[in-house]
């Protein structure tokens, strides 16, 4: 079905949606190639929100170089949009341009599109293609695909830890545990992220930045902190930066609720019965909001309510060659009662950075709170 000229004119369109992989937020990355006659003869990448799509982008760039799209066949990362966004529908560009063929990598997991748009184009007289490369595409929009079909982000937990297990000392000292480019690989995944999420536990202790400074990026993503009763210092670093999303409980003080928001903060109420922050209610909140990949960087405490609820879809651990011994560990949740009611992951990646290993770690199709309750 697909040719080897196929598989590289598609890893090119890959590359270009990586390259929108700190920007395109809410939208998904997507990438697009225009081919005619063995040629590549306009390229595109989706802008930011509200600006061009990738083949839009594409068609600009191919007409001035001056190359005419018709009879052309385009390449591209996820089914072009068949709705009215903040830009105009995409399939529309592609027919008004009379190329010939759409070879897709995936279809888009919108509901709003969801195959109308590969649709559009065949009933217009294109030959489309579709499933080429569909893995490599999925992973470039993990959270955007989450987001449509879940109605929650895909949330990514960090952890930095020795080997056996320990992410600091008693007394709370943490820094440094990796190396240096453990740590610049942890800014790199920031970055990517829609969102970095923590606790106020942790922003009390350790008062973070949570922003990207070890590698560039046009934007710093939007900072969430769980604290259901508003203790956050007022003079914490995490409010001197752009206003910061803080989810509490029902029972906050009013007078913290007003401290807070004069210093810029947006404050949101979801409340369990137990008094605390409802989390999966946090994260239809996030999804609500755009937010298509959720970073956390919490403690112990905060890491174990997340895995405990089942709000967390992968591990991104960092192992360094060293150990601590008694000492705070990365969760902390009731021990199952059996070991096989313990929840399961599946290792995507390990690899070596430096003197540590990074291990990419995805829980099984059950889910986790199933297994820790």
């Amino acid at each position: 079905m697909f040719s080897q000229i196929d598989f590289t004119h598609m890893e090119r369109a890959l590359a270009l949606a990586s390259r929108g992989m700190y920007t395109t937020t809410p939208n998904p990355r997507v990438g697009c190639a225009l081919v005619k006659n063995g040629e590549v003869i306009g390229t595109g990448f989706t802008q930011p929100a509200g600006q061009d799509h990738a083949e839009v982008r594409a068609l600009k760039d191919a007409r001035s170089r001056g190359k005419d799209p018709r009879g052309a066949t385009a390449y591209v990362t996820l089914e072009p949009c068949s709705h009215f966004g903040r830009t105009p529908p995409c399939v529309h560009a592609l027919i008004d341009a009379r190329v010939e063929k759409v070879i897709a990598a995936m279809e888009d997991p919108n509901p709003a599109v969801s195959g109308r748009g590969l649709a559009m184009l065949r009933d217009a007289g294109i030959d489309v293609r579709c499933g080429l490369l569909t893995n490599e595409a999925h992973e470039m929009n993990i959270g955007f695909v989450s987001r449509m079909t879940r109605r929650r982000p895909w949330v990514r937990m960090k952890v930095a830890a020795t080997l056996d297990g320990r992410t600091g000392l008693p007394t709370g000292e943490s820094q440094w545990i990796t190396g240096e480019d453990a740590r610049a690989d942890g800014h790199a995944w920031r970055a990517r992220a829609c969102a970095i999420l923590t606790g106020v536990g942790t922003v009390s202790e350790d008062d973070p930045q949570l922003t990207v400074r070890a590698v560039d990026t046009p934007r710093q993503p939007q900072c969430v902190l769980i604290d259901s009763r508003l203790e956050v210092p007022l003079d914490a670093r995490i409010l001197d930066g752009a206003p910061p999303w803080i989810f509490h409980a029902a029972d906050a003080d009013p007078a913290r609720i007003d401290a807070l928001r004069e210093k810029g903060a947006d404050l949101l109420e979801r409340s369990n019965e137990s008094g605390k922050v409802d989390l999966p209610a946090m994260l239809m909140a996030l999804a609500d909001r755009g937010i298509n990949e959720l970073h956390v960087e919490a403690g112990h405490k905060l890491n174990g309510s997340l895995l405990r609820e089942g709000c967390v879809d992968e591990l991104l651990v960092y192992l360094a060659p060293s150990l601590l011994g008694s000492a705070p560990g990365m969760f902390d949740f009731a021990p199952p009662t059996t070991l096989d009611a313990r929840p399961h992951l599946k290792f995507h990646r390990i690899d070596r950075l430096g003197d540590d290993l990074r291990i990419l770690a995805r829980f099984a199709e059950t889910t986790v709170a199933g297994a820790l309750h």
